[in-house]
């Protein structure tokens, strides 16, 4: 066998090969054809990105300043959603909300600010020649830029994932050295299904460790002399798993550990532990046969197939009542005082809270905002119980 060389390194490379070494071998080793096309959640970040950057682009382009245009991203969402070939009118609508709430947030936009969009860099780090693209960086003064990162997550990210990111930490790497004037560099995760962003900072120790990491990744990565896989929930979105014998093995239930003694408690854990990944990988793939079955119901009642009946059954999933009219009708028919009945059943949601505390920040000034932020967590009730976490060691 051929020693494996790296005609460069990149932040998906590397965090393939941590991930799972024989995802790495069999793309970029064994360079096996891709089986199957992206997951629908890769593809629809996807078209998010193209949609906001050909967006900026344009903004750039017409020297905009002012509000940001949302009928012009919109449409920029829509002629991506054409091109990606995507389907399924609730999964558009919500990149349509989500893109619409993002330019809404914005409120003034001027595109002399905006430095660069998907800006392409390469960066030494020992004899690998790293290559990458940065979502957008703006100029916020004369001597500060921000690195933007899109990211359509459905969770936010740790404190302890945003401050060790290893691919904002090679955007500053990068930043500055394009824009070397820049003292201060401002790194954020711009996470578009939450209307929030994350941001973190790097020190010089901090960068320089990184390119270290990068290098020794890189020979890692060259010198291995095996390629173990590493099930887990991330195989439902690896687009190497139909060539993967350990998936296989994984969809057909296959264990290696079942604990004989439950006093033994290592063993408990390693056969939990392997549990715990195969029922994730086996839920995902349901999820995935759910799809094509549910494809099929659309253009009939139901389906017979394999000794099973499928069909798309209405379904009560949340019951609403309208607070006015509701209030009007107990206290005219139970005599209840309106403060009572506030006290007795008035429950604010939070996700409605917050969206109503973000809206307020474009007519607020930032030290007022922040007291009401501070205020409303004060007043919440919160309820606390065990939980029960595991979480892998890495040696």
């Amino acid at each position: 066998m051929m020693a494996f060389t790296n005609p460069h390194l990149s932040f998906s490379r590397i965090s393939r090969f941590e991930q799972c070494p024989l995802s790495f071998k069999l793309s970029y080793i064994d360079r096996l054809p891709v089986s199957q096309p992206l997951p629908e959640p890769l593809r629809f970040g996807k078209v998010v990105h193209a949609a906001l950057e050909q967006f900026y682009r344009d903004l750039i382009e017409q020297k905009h300043d002012g509000p940001l245009p949302e009928a012009r991203l919109l449409f920029d969402f829509s002629e991506a959603w054409k091109r990606e070939g995507l389907q399924g009118l609730n999964l558009f609508t919500e990149g349509a909300l989500m893109l619409g709430d993002y330019a809404r947030r914005q409120h003034h936009v001027a595109a002399s600010n905006v430095l660069a969009v998907e800006q392409e860099f390469r960066l030494q780090a020992g004899p690998f020649t790293v290559l990458g693209y940065i979502d957008r960086v703006d100029r916020l003064d004369d001597e500060t830029i921000e690195v933007i990162d899109y990211k359509t997550n459905r969770q936010l990210f740790t404190r302890d994932e945003v401050d060790g990111s290893l691919q904002l930490a090679l955007y500053e790497i990068a930043a500055r050295r394009i824009w070397p004037w820049a003292k201060r560099v401002k790194l954020t995760f711009e996470m578009l299904r939450h209307g929030l962003q994350q941001h973190t900072s790097r020190t010089p120790e901090q960068l320089a460790a990184t390119l270290q990491y990068v290098e020794a990744m890189g020979r890692a990565t060259e010198e291995a002399e095996s390629f173990p896989a590493r099930l887990g929930s991330h195989c439902a979105t690896c687009d190497q798993r139909a060539n993967c014998p350990a998936y296989a093995e994984a969809l057909q239930g296959k264990r290696s550990t079942i604990t004989a003694d439950p006093r033994d408690l290592e063993a408990v854990a390693r056969e939990r532990e392997e549990v715990a990944r195969l029922s994730k990988i086996l839920f995902a793939r349901k999820n995935e046969l759910d799809e094509v079955l549910r494809h099929h119901l659309r253009e009939r009642d139901e389906l017979v197939l394999a000794g099973t009946r499928y069909s798309l059954t209405p379904t009560t999933t949340a019951v609403h009542y309208p607070t006015g009219r509701t209030l009007k009708v107990l206290q005219e028919r139970a005599a209840l005082p309106v403060v009572e009945l506030f006290e007795r059943l008035l429950v604010i949601d939070r996700d409605a809270l917050d969206a109503l505390v973000r809206s307020l920040a474009r007519d607020l000034d930032r030290p007022t905002h922040l007291l009401l932020r501070a205020e409303l967590e004060a007043l919440a009730e919160r309820t606390v119980s065990p939980r029960f976490t595991a979480k892998e060691i890495r040696r």
